[in-house]
């Protein structure tokens, strides 16, 4: 049975879609069955596609294309429909947990706590930042997300 992630940023154009491409790779890479998806826990770039800082960094660094993927805001239905919610800051995670019905399945988590050494700390939002921030934010995302792909390989 395929395991479920959800990634989670604030809009959905930046961290989100990088942590999703970086989890999509890997698990693939390892042959895992997860689907992955990503969504912001605000609304304004609904429909968009990811930056395009965050698409050329992603394009160069880890010959990964996701200019076809678009933004969309956190639903209720989230909560259930994935197994696990993987915020990249305190703030969203805190959103989520203020959205997530009682009967919620999903179990919610920072990305980093996947990463040995970095638990509780956030992925540095690199939107009002230059490029060198958004190389820096996708080999954070794409070191955390290679280790909870490999996860999911030994739970299965």
């Amino acid at each position: 049975m395929a395991v479920s992630v959800l990634m989670v940023c604030l809009g959905n154009i930046c961290r989100s879609p990088l942590a999703e491409a970086a989890l999509r790779h890997h698990a693939t890479r390892l042959g895992l069955d997860v689907i992955v998806d990503s969504a912001g826990t605000g609304d304004w770039h609904v429909g968009h596609p990811p930056d395009r800082r965050a698409q050329e960094v992603v394009r160069r660094l880890g010959g990964i294309d996701i200019s076809g993927f678009r933004a969309r805001q956190v639903a209720r239905d989230d909560f259930h429909r994935f197994d696990h919610i993987i915020a990249m800051d305190h703030d969203n995670h805190r959103t989520l947990l203020n959205l997530s019905p009682q009967s919620a399945t999903a179990q919610l988590s920072l990305l980093l706590d996947h990463l040995p050494g970095q638990e509780s700390r956030a992925v540095a939002d690199p939107y009002y930042g230059d490029t060198a921030d958004f190389e820096k934010c996708w080999r954070l995302v794409d070191e955390a997300c290679e280790i909870l792909a490999r996860s999911f390989k030994t739970d299965t």
